[in-house]
């Protein structure tokens, strides 16, 4: 049962979500770019926020949404950056010859590993994908989420050692 002035109460939820989603849906646009993807990751924040409005006090909320869109718009970028970088490296790859068997173990594998990595740590995430994807050095990492470049070793070890582990589970 809710208690009185916790955003679990449909009224109060129905109030925050009036007065916060233009402000953060226009924030995503303006930090991303993309109209479509605010939305979405609007959406999926409120959603999030109901999800777990137990465990979320009402002067987190705000805070707590603009945290969830963000990541939902960052793992959607990091997504896209790999399926795009995933079909300039195969465009030149015969299809037609390949076992359809092996093209549909491909098609999971790459499915499990997009889901994988959107399942690391935020954190451990962008060095790993700045890395492997924007082909960055150590240094750049460190210079850019302005950390140490041990940090930065670590955040990608940590990140490779749970993708070998969904890999695994995967076999």
């Amino acid at each position: 049962m809710p208690e009185n002035n916790t955003i679990c109460q449909e009224n109060i939820f129905s109030t925050f979500f009036k007065s916060h989603a233009k402000g953060l849906r226009n924030y995503l646009y303006y930090k991303f770019g993309n109209t479509e993807q605010a939305e979405d990751a609007t959406q999926e924040a409120f959603i999030k926020l109901w999800q777990n409005c137990k465990d979320v006090p009402i002067e987190k909320a705000k805070s707590y949404i603009y945290t969830i869109a963000t990541n939902n718009s960052l793992n959607a970028i990091a997504h896209n950056k790999v399926v795009l970088t995933y079909e300039k490296n195969n465009t030149l790859i015969d299809r037609t010859n390949e076992n359809p068997e092996h093209i549909l173990e491909q098609e999971q594998f790459e499915s499990k590993l997009l889901k994988a990595i959107n399942n690391i740590n935020e954190t451990q995430r962008i060095a790993f994908l700045m890395h492997r994807i924007d082909g960055k050095k150590y240094a750049e990492i460190a210079s850019e989420l302005n950390i140490s470049v041990k940090a930065v070793e670590k955040r990608i070890h940590l990140a490779l050692i749970e993708l070998k582990k969904e890999i695994e589970n995967f076999k």
